[in-house]
């Protein structure tokens, strides 16, 4: 069905030209070229591969990497870790650069480390990643010249080896999580027999403390080669020859060390039989199931291989979808499951399944996942499965399609990584597009069903079981196996039993609303409020050709309800979410969208309720639609519909129970904004109490006025489509005859606030497998009425020095920290346009347990510092420039400017034009720039913190638990411990990208 005016639209010629690309003649033997698509592409005489190539988006800026074909894997005995040692060590001193002045380089001009600039150390590879600006033609050579001495310069010494060790393990430490050692043992039951199982990138902590520079050095000369390395440049140049010429200049002289030596081939064994495992972590956040199945890696070569690479993703979205189904019916056998693929190691393809479910509900988990699977062997997967996995690529090949001149230069550059590390060729999006487009209407629902036989427990198949508390057994795992087996042999497990799917989301179309129309020419919007009271401002950019954003808010939330509601209507989003807000049911849903891009998202906050989307400027109608039947649904709940999500949300809080960190999380907000029923966390015993009927009420309320929402939309629109679409579908809905929860924001129940008068230095001590130790120091901040806007910025700009300079002090003077963050929190009173406007500044990292104290007193120290002597004007003229490149780069994206155009609405200065709120905002920042010295500096962080530091803050530092007699002493000196559980923790299985090791 086509959703848009079939006139002569912009829009639609936009569409066609994706409906009207040419097929491709299919010749399946055809090589896909080696020579990669858009790229100047050669090898200098010292071996170094290069790629370069032009790309406008973002302006002015470049994506460089550095791609060294060295792991862990390559490392001896006494070398492990020492791969990502030698990452750590280039950020450091190199032959021109020394004592980080490549750090100090890249934030001169604004390529902010850490976020940025980043340095990534797998099994088979070392990648080294910058993103800089080009505005100034010195900067794209001094970037490259970074590279160049990474390659063959890198300094080891003692002095710096010894600086690099306690960042090193930190990062250690870091790992030694629950996700952690869960990822970890995965591991090494996949790569048994194989060296990729004793060389996991992090290394060996004895390695990290005590290898000499002699071996680390060895390792670098040996393997870093220049014949094993690529350099790839991608960005908004004015040629390609310039850069080559670049890269000539830096790289043509650099001899490697030591003669090539060819890096060995290491093979992992297959087996037969199914490899079982249980794995009992007390601090996981629930219990999961994972299966893998390995395969030889099959280099992708000619168009046969790239159709197989079709028929494999098309069976991954409807292996997916079919999951998603069964987890939304009566008692589900797990709350999520997936599967998906991808290279571990160079010669490994792991096909992945993963699904979480109930404590001690694994086996059914296990049965659930084998039965599926075996019944697509059986009977296959329907048609409209496939018609449904169809649509949904066909719409993401176009999006890809229609974006090809719009791609970020960071995802450019992935592709040429992987030409150089994977041979994967790279054929450009357009003769993708025709691929796919001619070969996706083709593919049968039998040809998909039987990439099932890739996850036959006989295919060299890797089983865990992850559990807080041990329940199941390994035998009881092999029960279950042979159990799905001898089914699947003997053809007793039934066929899929589908449901009936609606064809359309609003069966009766609304009366277009009347309106009236405001222009900012200042910010290119455009403000309508319709007949039903709603206010709607749009903005067309051509940032993105498929996206548009949109996010509606409402004043009032959850600071209005009595205690005795808070906990129930708390739940609304989510309980109503499980049966569906849109009228459907979310399973349902989920075929109804098929090949549509368009996704709706509440939530309910203490002072807004808001839904959000994202969706392709052709799919605009639906999800206005989307939108509409938000308001138009009243969301009753059933009685399985509460009990799954009652015992997803016990699952989660008893898992928020195991984790040290929510401990953490809860005593500092407890301790920072009062103890009130609002920051308290939610415990079963809470839960218990929670009424679904009046969680569902309360949601229905808060998405039932239209007159209490504004929307903003950004995005690639027609004003000649959108238009009516707005007219229809916002303006269409009804508008109650008395208001429902129609607040004035000035009016508003403030939550309460009261961050302590005095210094609180406190140690949370909990249980861990393995010690972890994280701090976080907070500050105060009132910002005063009449000073507001100018104040805003400056918090903005200290937040970032301070993190600069603890990063200076506690890394690279120190060497005690990975990394440290600092963030502000502004939302400790009500949104009211008059009143000052409180919140904290905190500073976080995490240490060795043993060094803690000491590095809150050098942060101290260090804030003090700033506070009596100020900064330098190298520390502002850093800060200025990372923020303008950071301010150049949000003019670019579409979430920018609608997170701008939301904040002019939401500001305190806003009385009804909100191009006027902008710019006062605007010129607030740009006051704030003008005015930015080491001595205004220096004033601001005297003013907006505590002055002197020292003499009103809280520090709370998360460490191991001591023995008891331990506790007991530290108990009797005032060391208070509290036990609690913050927000839920989510259980990441990502091991096909084991990366996960960097630098920053």
């Amino acid at each position: 069905m086509d959703l848009l005016p079939a006139e002569t639209s912009s829009e639609i010629v936009k569409k066609h030209r994706f409906r009207s690309l040419k097929m491709v003649d299919l010749n399946y033997e055809q090589l896909l070229s080696d020579v990669p698509y858009g790229a100047d592409y050669g090898t200098l005489d010292n071996g170094l591969s290069y790629y370069v190539r032009l790309n406008s988006k973002p302006k002015m800026r470049a994506a460089l990497a550095l791609a060294v074909k060295v792991g862990s894997v390559l490392e001896e005995e006494e070398e492990r870790g020492v791969a990502h040692i030698v990452e750590h060590l280039a950020f450091s001193a190199t032959k021109k650069y020394t004592n980080h002045d490549i750090v100090k380089f890249l934030e001169s001009i604004g390529a902010e480390f850490g976020a940025c600039q980043n340095a990534v150390t797998s099994a088979d590879e070392t990648v080294y990643e910058l993103f800089v600006p080009v505005d100034k033609p010195e900067l794209l050579s001094q970037a490259i010249s970074v590279l160049a001495e990474f390659s063959s310069e890198i300094r080891v010494s003692a002095e710096d080896l010894e600086k690099e060790r306690g960042a090193v393990m930190e990062e250690y430490r870091a790992n030694r999580n629950a996700n952690g050692r869960m990822q970890d043992a995965h591991w090494l039951l996949m790569m048994e027999g194989s060296k990729y199982a004793d060389r996991l990138p992090i290394g060996l902590e004895k390695v990290i403390r005590t290898v000499s520079p002699e071996i680390v050095k060895r390792f670098y000369t040996k393997w870093y080669n220049l014949q094993n390395m690529a350099v790839i440049a991608v960005g908004d140049f004015s040629d390609t020859k310039s850069v080559v010429d670049l890269i000539k200049t830096h790289f043509g002289s650099k001899v490697s060390a030591t003669d090539y030596v060819d890096i060995p081939r290491f093979l992992v064994p297959s087996h037969e039989e199914p490899r079982i495992s249980c794995f009992v972590e007390s601090e996981a956040a629930g219990s999961a199931v994972m299966i893998s199945c390995k395969s030889p890696v099959i280099e992708l070569r000619n168009v046969k291989d790239y159709r197989d690479l079709l028929v494999e993703a098309m069976f991954y979205h409807a292996m997916n979808q079919r999951f998603f189904k069964i987890s939304r019916k009566k008692d589900p056998p797990y709350f999520s499951c997936s599967v998906a693929a991808d290279v571990v190691v160079q010669p490994i393809k792991a096909y992945i399944m993963t699904s979480s479910c109930k404590e001690k509900g694994t086996l059914i988990a296990l049965e659930s996942m084998l039965t599926e699977i075996a019944r697509v062997r059986l009977h296959g997967f329907s048609e409209r499965e496939i018609s449904v996995a169809r649509a949904t690529m066909m719409s993401e090949i176009e999006s890809a399609y229609l974006e090809r001149d719009q791609v970020q230069s960071t995802s450019l550059r992935e592709e040429y990584l992987h030409h150089f590390l994977r041979k994967e060729p790279v054929v450009g999006i357009e003769y993708e597009a025709q691929l796919q487009k001619t070969i996706l209407p083709h593919i049968s629902a039998s040809e998909v069903s039987k990439y099932s036989e890739n996850f036959r427990t006989t295919h060299s198949c890797v089983i865990k079981a992850i559990e807080p508390r041990a329940a199941a057994t390994v035998d009881n795992l092999k029960t279950v196996v042979l159990k799905i087996n001898s089914l699947e042999d003997d053809g007793i497990i039934s066929p899929w039993d589908e449901d009936h799917i609606p064809e359309e989301i609003v069966t009766i179309k609304p009366n277009p609303g009347v309106v009236q129309e405001s222009e900012y020419s200042n910010i290119g919007a455009t403000e309508l409020i319709l007949s039903n009271g709603m206010r709607v401002c749009y903005k067309c950019t051509d940032f993105l050709e498929d996206q548009v954003l949109f996010t509606g808010y409402a004043y009032g939330g959850l600071s209005e309800l009595p205690e005795s509601e808070y906990i129930s209507c708390s739940m609304g989003s989510t309980i109503a979410g499980e049966i569906g807000i849109f009228g459907y049911r979310p399973s349902m849903l989920l075929d109804m969208l098929a090949g549509k891009r368009a996704e709706i998202g509440t939530k309910l906050g203490a002072y807004m309720r808001t839904f959000y989307g994202d969706c392709s400027p052709t799919d605009l109608e639906t999800a206005l639609q989307l939108v509409y039947q938000l308001f138009a649904t009243e969301v009753v709940p059933g009685e399985e519909d509460i009990k799954i999500v009652m015992q997803m949300s016990e699952e989660s809080i008893n898992a928020q129970e195991r984790d040290p960190y929510t401990v953490f999380a809860n005593r500092v907000r407890e301790l920072n904004y009062g103890n009130s029923y609002f920051f308290r966390p939610t415990r079963i015993s809470d839960l218990r109490k929670v009424d679904p009927f009046k969680a569902c009420e309360y949601f229905n309320k808060c998405f039932k006025d239209p007159s209490t929402f504004t929307v903003v939309i950004v995005g690639n629109i027609e004003p000649t489509i959108a238009r009516p679409l707005i007219l229809q579908y916002l303006g269409g809905i009804p508008r109650p005859s008395e208001p429902i929860l129609k607040y004035n924001r000035d009016d508003l129940k403030g939550l309460p606030f009261t961050f302590p008068t005095t210094i609180i230095r406190e140690v949370v001590r909990s249980p861990m497998v393995e010690a972890q130790c994280s701090v976080q120091l907070c500050f105060p901040v009132e910002l005063k009425n009449e000073k507001m806007m100018e104040d805003v910025h400056f918090v903005g700009f200290l937040s970032k020095l301070i993190e600069a300079k603890i990063i200076q002090v506690l890394r690279f003077k120190h060497g005690q920290i990975y990394s440290a963050g600092v963030s502000v929190f502004l939302g400790g009173n009500k949104p009211s346009r008059v009143g000052n406007a409180r919140g904290d500044i905190s500073v976080n990292f995490s240490c060795d347990p043993d060094v803690a104290l000491a590095l809150v007193d050098l942060s101290l120290d260090e804030i003090l510092r700033l506070q009596e002597e100020g900064p330098s004007d190298a520390d502002i003229s850093t800060v200025l420039e990372i923020e303008q490149r950071a301010h150049e780069n949000g003019l670019q994206e579409n979430y920018w400017w609608l997170d701008r155009i939301l904040h002019g609405y939401q500001s305190r200065i806003y009385s009804g034009d909100v191009g006027s709120s902008f710019a006062i905002q605007d010129d607030s920042r740009s006051d704030v720039r003008k005015m930015l010295t080491p001595s205004t500096a220096q004033q601001a962080l005297q003013k907006i913190l505590p002055f002197p530091c020292k003499k009103q803050y809280t520090v709370v530092i998360l460490m191991p638990q001591d023995s008891r007699f331990q506790l007991l002493k530290s108990m009797v000196t005032n060391a208070k411990v509290q036990f609690g559980f913050a927000g839920l923790i989510v259980l990441a299985f990502c091991i096909w990208r084991y990366s996960r090791t960097s630098s920053k």
